[in-house]
């Protein structure tokens, strides 16, 4: 298996076990190539959940310009429930399953598919 596959396998796992939610494996798969290469770095592929300028930029960055939310209270609710979803408690909040939970919160998995 590639990297980007072992990662996909540990993002999976991290919704299964943290999320109870059972992922689109494709989707995953979709969401985790967007997140390019910051999958490898290891500040990059995490979010902090407590950093109220990494939500904002998250709620910026993917929520309004990639997935096209263009109200943006709307658009931090649902940062904060994908938050809640993955639990405040998990320190480690992988940037391709926070994405990923914020995609299918929206309905906006059109977005990954080609």
């Amino acid at each position: 298996m590639s990297k980007r596959d072992d990662l996909i396998a540990k993002y999976a796992d991290d919704l299964q076990t943290k999320c109870k939610v059972k992922p689109d494996m494709d989707l995953l798969k979709q969401v985790t190539i967007a997140c390019g290469p910051s999958i490898y770095n290891r500040d990059a592929a995490t979010v902090s959940g407590s950093s109220a300028g990494e939500l904002e930029t998250v709620r910026n960055n993917f929520v309004m310009k990639k997935l096209g939310i263009t109200d943006a209270e709307k658009a931090m609710a649902g940062v904060n429930a994908a938050i809640e979803t993955y639990g405040k408690s998990n320190r480690t909040k992988y940037r391709a399953v926070l994405y990923y939970l914020l995609t299918t919160h929206f309905g906006k998995e059109s977005v990954f598919r080609k």
